[in-house]
């Protein structure tokens, strides 16, 4: 009589260590497989133009893009990084940032760059460099509060809680800055 007992209850133990595990896999394989976290649209070697009357005023090159339109939050993501140029009125790039990832919040019209971000302003050199870069389109903004470097025509300058710029790279000013800047002697 103990044995048996010993046998029905070792039955079932092992039959209640199988079927949870059988509920955490086909939770596993939902979590997995929900449809909102697939792209609905991917695309490879992608050009994004952005115009205003006809003139271009922003393009965007990405190797490898994926769309989520179906989330809380929905987003554009561009895994392998991407290259943004920003045009004046002549159509002639004046500045441009690079990223090793991005993310653009549709909804918000925000985009978040991050993985060694430089932005350089082409009229004067001007060169940013930091590891996150957000870029408020609406605004025409960019910002961050990571540290960052500038280096200009008057030496190196750092930001060690971030910068604030137009998109453009004009009027740009860092946050807890400190530097070297190189003096012409007058003679």
């Amino acid at each position: 009589m103990i044995q048996s007992f010993r046998n029905i209850a070792s039955a079932l133990f092992i039959l209640a260590l199988l079927s949870a595990g059988c509920e955490n896999d086909i939770e596993r394989i939902n979590m997995l497989t929900d449809e909102d976290e697939t792209p609905k649209i991917k695309g490879n070697n992608v050009e994004v133009i952005y115009s205003d009357s006809a003139k271009v005023k922003v393009q965007i090159l990405t190797p490898a893009f994926r769309q989520f339109p179906d989330v809380k939050r929905p987003y554009m993501e561009f895994p392998e990084g991407l290259e943004v140029y920003f045009y004046n009125d002549s159509l002639k790039i004046e500045s441009e940032i690079r990223a090793n990832y991005a993310i653009y919040y549709s909804q918000e019209r925000l985009w978040h760059a991050t993985g060694n971000v430089v932005a350089r302003r082409l009229d004067n050199g001007d060169i940013l460099n930091t590891e996150e870069l957000f870029w408020d389109e609406e605004k025409q903004f960019i910002y961050s509060s990571a540290f960052t470097r500038v280096q200009n025509k008057d030496g190196i300058l750092y930001g060690k809680r971030g910068f604030e710029s137009h998109q453009d790279l004009s009027n740009w000013h860092l946050i807890g800055s400190s530097g070297t800047v190189n003096i012409q002697d007058e003679e």
